[in-house]
């Protein structure tokens, strides 16, 4: 049986509180049925939307009507407008809905696993909410979430939501997975089922407090110390960057949480990120960027895919490039909080999305001449990952100097 992380372990005991919370004055199976049903309906707003079996629903009531064997049960609406009914447990909402937390709470009541495989996985569902024709008013601004991103057409959700809306407006280039976009609609339309909306981008930024995501998670790894790190030949002097590292001591390490959408892990050859290098390096980039996107659509906090973004485009058009890269740098810092003091350590695999987005975030700012930008964040980058796999400590001179990207001398 697996370690369950800290993060786990915080989890299930506030699900242990709030059935108890739930259960405190119900005795037997049946008060405490009825119980859970009452709490839905104090706290849970319905209709909601949510999945079943993988495919998106409208949860318009959750009810118990004393079959202590049927337990809790919800009915639900599809998208044709078809109702059913359904068991409670088979119902995923998403994570960071409240109802969640109550489902979750019930299938521990019942002794399922909380969490189980699908809802840890939403990330991997192919069906998605879609818009409806009320959820837009055509005479005000609209704020889009971009998901993915082609030449002519941005796949969207709404701010504040997880339905999901075409965008067909120019122009998209300044559009990446990621950016919240102000729109100011045009028409409305549905073609083959799916909802479109155009109009007139009015704004583009990047937000990531406002997109309501689930953070991703910080596993403990042990206590860091600088003694233990290579600082040099005995004898040399110790570079400056690395003094104040050296002298605050031992600090807490952590693994960030990587997401990976299609990722197989009894399977090291599906990685999506490796099959995008591959048709990248075989000159098929579109092929390549298709996948990124994609990754982007099941989940926009997998840092991977927008650092590799950010890759095909930083030789030719750093201004671009480093749109990709602040908005994964962005979720990793929000996941992070702001008063983290830990190491990510690069040797930790799962860190180098988080690292890979900030060093093209950094490299950009310096092509751009935005030198004290650029080098505060690669002094942050030290204070992060001391080792400087990534060879800081060879840059930030250059930096320092103000010295062009095109004047530097390791041309």
């Amino acid at each position: 049986m697996s370690a369950r992380s800290p993060k786990e372990g915080k989890e299930i005991d506030g699900l242990g509180r709030l059935i108890e919370e739930i259960t405190v004055d119900a005795y037997g199976d049946d008060e405490q049925l009825w119980a859970f049903g009452q709490a839905f309906e104090d706290n849970v707003a319905l209709p909601t939307d949510g999945f079943v079996i993988g495919e998106p629903v409208s949860v318009v009531a959750i009810d118990y009507d004393g079959n202590k064997r049927r337990g809790l049960t919800a009915k639900c609406s599809r998208e044709d407008g078809a109702e059913y009914v359904v068991a409670l447990p088979e119902v995923v909402l998403p994570q960071k809905a409240e109802g969640a937390r109550y489902i979750a709470a019930y299938r521990r009541l019942l002794g399922l696993d909380p969490y189980p495989a699908d809802a840890k996985n939403s990330s991997r569902r192919l069906q998605q909410h879609k818009a409806a024709d009320d959820d837009i008013d055509l005479s005000n601004p609209v704020e889009l979430v971009a998901l993915s991103v082609k030449e002519r057409a941005a796949r969207c959700r709404l701010l504040g939501s997880d339905r999901i809306i075409t965008l067909r407006a120019n122009p998209l280039w300044e559009v990446v997975p990621g950016v919240i976009v102000l729109v100011t609609p045009r028409k409305q339309w549905r073609y083959g089922g799916h909802p479109y909306l155009s109009g007139e981008i009015q704004s583009i930024r990047i937000d990531v407090e406002a997109l309501d995501f689930v953070p991703l998670g910080l596993e403990e790894m042990g206590m860091w110390d600088p003694k233990e790190e290579y600082w040099g030949e005995e004898g040399e002097p110790i570079e400056d960057w690395a003094k104040p590292i050296i002298a605050h001591g031992p600090r807490p390490m952590f693994e960030m949480e990587q997401v990976l959408p299609g990722e197989d892990p009894d399977d090291p050859f599906s990685d999506p990120i490796t099959r995008s290098n591959d048709l990248n390096d075989a000159g098929e980039q579109a092929e390549a960027i298709k996948i990124l996107m994609e990754l982007c659509l099941a989940d926009l906090r997998c840092l991977d895919a927008h650092s590799h973004l950010g890759n095909f485009l930083f030789d030719r058009r750093p201004q671009d490039a480093i749109r990709h890269y602040e908005v994964g740098l962005r979720i990793g810092e929000l996941s992070l909080g702001g008063d983290f003091t830990g190491v990510l350590s690069w040797g930790l695999i799962d860190n180098r999305p988080f690292l890979r987005c900030m060093h093209g975030y950094g490299l950009c700012l310096w092509r751009l001449e935005r030198f004290d930008e650029a080098e505060q964040l690669f002094q942050q980058m030290f204070w992060l990952n001391p080792s400087d796999n990534q060879g800081i400590r060879f840059l930030i001179g250059e930096v320092q100097a103000k010295t062009a990207w095109k004047d530097r001398e390791f041309e």
